[in-house]
């Protein structure tokens, strides 16, 4: 879950502004490879309200003695590493990160309702004088010639803008605070205060894996 926003000083006295992210997931569940042919285990993160959630999945929890949890992901693991787990262990965050981790972060970025096309997209808009009239805002031409005689796919309009899936790729891990299950990204991620995030190790980069 997405905290907020705070600074860190460096020893050389520059300010490091860095996203507190609170972790804390809890093993719900298991997948092996007998019954479901492969090995991985389900996180559960928060506690989901009652009334958002269906005696279906209610009854599944309740058989394993946990609450349905706001949020669930499956990882998948080899078999050693699944058995290794029981259900309602918590992960702690120290056993996963580490500072100075590149990880990426997916989020939920912030809604920002319609919004025109220079907003959207950076358009760069049209000249504001010289008769210019009610077109400064406007995207211009959007259709082709007679062949083919309709707008392509894709074409940058205005619409619905943000509230969608981001990713952010290589943050570097600047702290993990274990007696509070927290971890400091430099600089920012995608989401609203107490927003769902998912940090995982950096996949195109070397330096995504804990060294430990």
């Amino acid at each position: 879950t997405k905290l907020g926003m705070t600074q860190l000083f460096l020893e050389n006295g520059e300010l490091l502004p860095c996203t507190v992210v609170q972790a804390g997931c809890i093993v719900v569940g298991k997948r092996t490879q007998e019954k479901d042919g492969y090995d991985a285990i389900i996180l559960g993160l928060g506690e989901a309200k009652e009334k958002r959630t269906s005696k279906a999945v209610r009854v599944a929890f309740e058989k394993v003695g946990q609450k349905a949890p706001r949020v669930t992901r499956e990882l998948r693991l080899d078999a050693a590493t699944v058995a290794g787990y029981e259900i309602g262990q918590a992960v702690k965050v120290e056993d996963v990160f580490e500072e100075g981790q590149l990880v990426d972060v997916q989020g939920r970025s912030k809604g920002a309702g319609f919004q025109g096309v220079m907003k959207r997209h950076n358009f760069k808009g049209a000249k504001s004088s010289h008769g210019a009239h009610e077109w400064k805002r406007h995207g211009g031409s959007i259709g082709t010639n007679t062949t083919p005689g309709r707008v392509l796919p894709g074409k940058k309009m205005a619409g619905q803008h943000g509230n969608r899936i981001v990713s952010v790729l290589n943050q570097r891990i600047a702290k993990v605070i274990p007696e509070k299950q927290l971890i400091l990204i430099e600089g920012v991620v995608p989401g609203s205060k107490q927003s769902i995030v998912r940090v995982q190790g950096a996949v195109k980069k070397s330096g995504g894996k804990k060294k430990a």
